[in-house]
Formats: structure tokens, sequence, C-alpha cells
């Protein structure tokens, strides 16, 4: 899978990327998250493979959006036989967020990037629609911390496993009411929080690497992004770990259904016997290979946004592959009206 689409699949969240990016700053959140959808999914369409998609934008028949069920790319077509080999006929699971925090780019802030995660059928898990408990930490902390201790507990081990001082940790946290302990229990710990309005896949994936001065996650997000979190801290070996929310008075939001008892059956029938049960990268995304894209909208911690110049314009993305071992970079410049200068900076 990862010879056939692995270099594609830049394109399908580069041509994302621009699409939304020509909204930044407009206020318009909903046609930047739309215009995203629309590319990622002709891009998608003409790759020679056969994708299914196990997270997106719910299971609706038709839907404006890629939707969970909808098949993908050139070998899902009824003459698929006379354009694809075998091997690309082999079904893949797809998740996708075409613009992760479209907030970020409505209004013009950092931190906005488009997304997929690819493993083979059944290699993702198929979360709900609910949100999600999420811990990540570098991977000098991996299966040393625990979702399940203090955030103090916490917050003493990844200073212990960095040799640096709780004081020089920093901890990304989403600003919402259901944070304010949290909040108070990592600053009275010592360590530094930022907070963020958006985008904690972003976040995730900057605890795997070192320089980004983020060195934790902690907190409640949405649960199938903590899957394409997950896709990438499994490539990179970082720690991540994921225990679904399904009480509403936890959330404080009102997004996900009317009752805890509610929502228990509807995890029930979905096959998650267990609700309660705390999931690692490997779990959430335990297939044989597991690949994960991101290209930047606006300007985040590891990738520039999208940037314009007259007849073209300039993409950086990053592509993890779990078969390969690899995490490229990929600075592109895009010509779309045969500039007459190319724009390096």
């Amino acid at each position: 899978m990862d010879n056939v689409i692995g270099l594609e699949i830049i394109e399908v969240v580069e041509q994302a990327a621009i699409a939304s990016a020509r909204w930044m700053g407009k206020g318009d959140k909903n046609t930047a998250d739309h215009v995203a959808v629309e590319a990622m999914r002709e891009r998608m369409n003409k790759i020679h493979m056969r994708g299914r998609i196990v997270i997106g934008e719910g299971e609706r028949d038709e839907a404006p959006m890629l939707y969970i069920g909808e098949e993908v790319g050139i070998c899902t077509r009824e003459d698929a036989g006379q354009y694809c080999e075998p091997d690309q006929l082999t079904e893949i699971d797809i998740a996708v967020d075409p613009c992760e925090g479209t907030n970020l780019v409505a209004y013009g802030q950092n931190g906005s990037m488009a997304v997929l995660a690819i493993s083979e059928k059944g290699g993702l898990f198929r979360a709900p629609d609910f949100y999600m408990k999420k811990l990540a930490a570098p991977a000098v902390a991996k299966n040393h911390v625990d979702i399940n201790k203090t955030p103090t507990e916490n917050l003493k081990i990844i200073s212990d496993c960095m040799n640096r001082s709780i004081e020089e940790l920093v901890v990304v946290v989403m600003d919402r009411p259901r944070h304010k302990e949290l909040i108070e229990e990592i600053r009275a710990a010592g360590a530094r929080v930022r907070l963020i309005s958006d985008g904690d896949v972003s976040a995730a994936l900057s605890c795997a690497f070192s320089g980004t001065n983020i060195h934790a996650l902690m907190g409640i997000g949405a649960a199938p992004e903590g899957v394409i979190s997950a896709a990438a801290m499994r490539c990179l070996g970082g720690h991540f770990q994921g225990q679904l929310i399904y009480d509403p008075d936890v959330v404080k939001t009102g997004l996900i259904g009317e009752s805890k008892e509610g929502n228990i059956a509807r995890l029930k029938e979905m096959g998650i016997e267990d609700p309660d049960k705390v999931y690692n990268a490997e779990e959430l995304a335990g297939g044989e290979t597991v690949l994960f894209a991101a290209c930047g909208i606006t300007p985040g911690t590891l990738m520039e946004g999208v940037r314009f110049f007259h007849g073209g314009a300039r993409t950086q993305a990053l592509v993890i592959s779990s078969q390969s071992q690899t995490a490229r970079f990929v600075d592109t410049v895009h010509m779309f009206d045969h500039p007459k200068n190319l724009q390096l900076r």
C-alpha cells in the first residue's frame, strides 16, 4: 500500500489545503470546510485504489461531505477491472479531516491543516462521533505515562523521562470550560499551558518531535480526530491513549446525545462492549501498514500554511509511514497559470 499510494496521498492533502486556504480569514468556516472536502474527494478519486471512508462527516447517504461508508478511488468503479491491478482492488480504510480547525481558517489563526490516515481494511478503529479523553506524550515517555494517572503524576513522569524540570514542560489543552480543573492542576504542578481553540491533531503530532516545545496533550477532544492522531503517533513511536467520553454532562456541549444511557446503548450496537476501555495507539490504528498525511492550511508548529503568489502557491506537507518508517516533510511549489517567477520564500 505504501508504494502504491504513499506519494499520491500527499497531493490529496495538498489540494484540500490549497482549496481551504483561499477562504482563510473570510469568516466563513463552512465554505472553508466544504471546498476542502470537495478537493480531497476529487483527488482521491483519481488514485488507483479501493478506499472506504471509515471516519468522515457522518453516516449519511448522498451526503455533501465525505461520509462514513463512502467509497473513493478509481478501483471502486464498476469497470475497475479494466483499470486496476488485483492488489489495487483490496479495500483500504481511510480516516479524513479535510479541514482540521475550520474556525482557525475562518479567522486567520494558526494551526489548521488537512489530514488523513490510511490502513488496510479493519486497520483503523471506527470511532463514533463522540468525544475522547486524550493523552499524548513523547516517545521517551511511552508506556510510562498513563491516562488513568493524574496530570501531576504524568508531568512528573515526563519530566523524569526527558531529564528536564516540570517547569520546562509545555502542555497543550483545548480552551474549553470542561478543562478548568485540568488547567489549574497543570499550572499548580509547575508546567506551562498552551491553550488552543481548535486543532488537537497538530498538538498530538507535535509531541513526537523534539524542538516543537510541546511535551504533552491532555484533555477531551473529538474522538474521530483521536484516531487520526493515534495513526500518526503509532508511526512515530510516540505515546497516545484515548478513552471515549459518552456522558453529555462531562463535555458540556450537548452534541453527543441526550443521555449517558442512550450513548452506552449506541456503543454496544457498534460492538463496543466496554465503553470505558482505554485504547492505545496500536489499538486505534492497529493495521499492518498505516499511513498519515497532513498539509498546513494556516501556519503551524510543524508546517507552514499555504502561501499564494501570482500564478501559484507553495505548500508544506508531512507524510508518515509505518511500513518504510519514515516521516517526510514535502515542500511543493504548485504552478497554476505558468507563472513568470516561482516564489521560494
